[in-house]
């Protein structure tokens, strides 16, 4: 990405980065004064959570996703490092992660010396496994799966016997759409099904490294145990800032209405500059192709100074898309907008 990120910096205005999916909004002022309040912390923070945190948790588990039945919950130091140590954790020797997908899955595959293996959305096709994962929203695609697909997952882990993780970090971005969690779908029987989330980017706090996964106990009380003497321990003042965030959703929806408007302004600019978008309809990202190899449509966006990210780090089979990230400042994103619509004869 080196040569590319070089030639939009040359840009008369300057770089427009939407290659990244870092936050760029606040954190909420609320949660920064709870964690500013929470920094005498002596002691070794508990790994499985503060019992008001697990409380915290398990009350948003039922509200916000529909959890039921007996369930367990576990905070973690960011999502990326569960699903890039989850393979080792369980003690996996083969994974299966989507055909385009975060990259991370295959990663954790590999640090876990796991067979890892791409797959298609239908569970039907899968081979046997220890571990599936799955991610609804979509990064990159912003794909959002359906109910009948949900369930067909659930069925495989029940006749498999093998554990499913759902990544559904981007959960609270749907636009149009409202995405599901698999949690709202197991009519309580939440055997070898685990939810992961994160507050990254539904509370703006990727800098504070907060996840946390919901699911079966048995799977939780491994995780727990084995993390306890690995030191995997979110700190306090973190868990305490947790807290906060799980008790408000206004916050929330502010920021979907932020990162949908973006998307409205920038996706007429895409498609009238010659994209074609595809899926898009949760998360952060705008996934589309002018139907040519990836890196063609990168260097021709360098060349107006805005920077996106080939569609094949995510898989072969997105060798011919671009992810275009929404996390960027208003106006950032309206600026990359106006120079799109340029192309065109119309500012």
């Amino acid at each position: 990405m080196a040569p590319f990120g070089q030639r939009a910096r040359e840009h008369p205005r300057g770089i427009v980065d939407l290659s990244v999916g870092t936050p760029v909004d606040p954190t909420p002022e609320f949660i920064q004064e709870v964690l500013r309040e929470s920094t005498n912390a002596p002691g070794y923070p508990l790994t499985a959570g503060t019992p008001d945190l697990r409380q915290a948790i398990r009350d948003w588990a039922i509200n916000r996703l529909g959890a039921s039945g007996e369930f367990d919950v576990l905070p973690v130091i960011g999502s990326k490092e569960l699903v890039a140590w989850l393979p080792t954790l369980l003690e996996a020797s083969s994974v299966l992660y989507p055909e385009i997908a975060y990259p991370t899955y295959s990663v954790g595959a590999i640090i876990g010396s796991a067979v890892g293996t791409a797959v298609a959305v239908d569970p039907s096709t899968w081979p046997e496994a220890d571990l599936a994962w799955i991610n609804s929203p979509s990064n990159p695609t912003g794909r959002v799966h359906t109910e009948a697909e949900m369930v067909s997952v659930i069925n495989w882990a029940r006749r498999s016997g093998s554990i499913v993780a759902s990544d559904e970090c981007y959960l609270d971005f749907g636009h149009g759409v409202e995405p599901l969690s698999i949690l709202s779908l197991t009519g309580g029987n939440n055997e070898n099904i685990i939810a992961v989330h994160s507050l990254s980017k539904r509370s703006s706090m990727a800098g504070y490294r907060a996840g946390f996964i919901i699911g079966d106990s048995k799977v939780i009380a491994k995780l727990r145990e084995v993390r306890k003497h690995a030191g995997m321990m979110v700190p306090l003042p973190i868990q305490m800032a947790m807290i906060a965030a799980l008790s408000d959703d206004v916050h929330v929806a502010e920021q979907r209405d932020r990162y949908n408007s973006r998307r409205e302004r920038l996706r007429p600019a895409l498609e009238l500059a010659g994209f074609e978008v595809e899926e898009s309809r949760a998360g952060l990202y705008i996934w589309c192709t002018r139907h040519e190899k990836d890196l063609v449509s990168i260097a021709w966006l360098a060349e107006l100074g805005i920077l996106a990210t080939p569609g094949h780090f995510y898989g072969p089979k997105g060798d011919h898309h671009i992810r275009v990230a929404m996390t960027a400042t208003d106006e950032k994103i309206d600026e990359a907008a106006a120079r799109l619509f340029s192309t065109s004869g119309r500012q």
